[in-house]
């Protein structure tokens, strides 16, 4: 679990720090005072990244070079310094040259209110759900997530030119393809392991009133290596490359249905079955729930799906809440409130 957090030139924080207890803690404050911001370096500590944007630079405290994350996790000492010139990793205060002992020490899975957009916007949200997940389940997903687009961001730049050099363009196809098909296949094991953890999780919060279903629509539905090659044309007409994992997409039904077309109440029970069964995931392959991070998330709930969601959160969970208000809280929780005051 995590123990302890500070933070420092974090967002709305010159400096901050946080004691956690296992179980449930419960941050209250009114709106603007860094609770979904303390939520968010939890995740960053351990993840190295934001589920709030994909810019850390945005994340710095305005006027200031860097920010520091530092934490105690399972009894490791994480910590996390970042500027747009440099990054700096300690684990067990050693400097750690990659990150990847560092990212062995915890999981996190995150619910917000912005999950939403999971239906509501275009893949590109999605295809961040399952890299999320993915690079958490799979070591060597998070290295070909960055080769794939490093390569994708060389080729395309190269199709700008008013005159393509094919031979050039060609020489960044083997890790193109090499990358993607790590890709492809990780996400498919992904949604084929979440889809019944996520149908059961749905029937449960939703009380079985329509069928969550998933499936994952890879952008080369041919052979990858043929899918580019028959491209060619195209990429040069649009002057990027128009196929590959970068355009993948993973289609949401409710009863059958696209589930753009559902409620604002069935949307919001779409992807907090989706956001369980991730954990569920983790907990299963690792053998330990991950660090759940609730971002003010039971205002938008009734009852009846509040206390069905809270039922449905891995057994042992430690839980950090971004919350407006503590009276919806139930006794049983036995949470630990943290008050957030707003400074004079």
């Amino acid at each position: 679990m995590l123990t302890k957090l500070l933070v420092g030139h974090f967002r709305c924080f010159e400096r901050f720090e946080a004691d956690f207890q296992p179980g449930c803690n419960v941050l209250v404050g009114a709106n603007g005072l860094g609770k979904t911001s303390m939520l968010e370096a939890a995740c960053l500590l351990l993840r190295l990244q934001s589920p709030r944007t994909t810019r850390l630079a945005e994340v710095v405290r305005h006027e200031q070079r860097g920010l520091l994350v530092d934490g105690f996790f399972n009894g490791a000492h994480l910590q996390f310094y970042y500027s747009t010139e440099r990054k700096k990793l300690a684990l067990d205060s050693v400097e750690q040259r990659t990150a990847t002992e560092y990212l062995r020490c915890g999981r996190v899975m995150w619910f917000s209110n912005a999950d939403v957009d999971i239906v509501r916007e275009g893949g590109e949200v999605r295809r961040r759900f399952m890299d999320f997940v993915a690079s958490q389940m799979e070591p060597t997903y998070r290295k070909a997530l960055r080769d794939y687009d490093r390569a994708l961001r060389s080729r395309n730049l190269l199709l700008k030119a008013p005159i393509p050099a094919w031979k050039q363009i060609h020489a960044f196809d083997e890790p193109l393809l090499s990358a993607g098909q790590i890709l492809m296949q990780t996400r498919q094991e992904l949604v084929t392991a979440l889809r019944p953890l996520a149908q059961l999780s749905h029937n449960n919060i939703s009380g079985a009133r329509e069928r969550l279903d998933f499936t994952y629509q890879p952008n080369a539905t041919a052979a990858f290596p043929a899918a580019l090659h028959a491209a060619q044309a195209e990429d040069a007409r649009l002057r990027q490359t128009t196929v590959g994992p970068h355009r993948d997409e993973l289609s949401l039904t409710l009863a059958t249905r696209p589930a753009t077309l559902g409620s604002e109440g069935q949307q919001r029970t779409l992807v907090l079955a989706l956001r369980l069964a991730a954990a569920n995931l983790l907990e299963a392959h690792f053998g330990a729930p991950p660090l759940l991070l609730l971002d003010d998330i039971f205002g938008e709930l009734d009852l009846a799906r509040r206390t069905a969601l809270l039922e449905q959160l891995p057994k042992n969970s430690q839980q950090l809440i971004a919350t407006t208000q503590r009276e919806w809280l139930p006794p049983a929780l036995n949470a630990n409130v943290l008050e957030l005051q707003r400074a004079d």
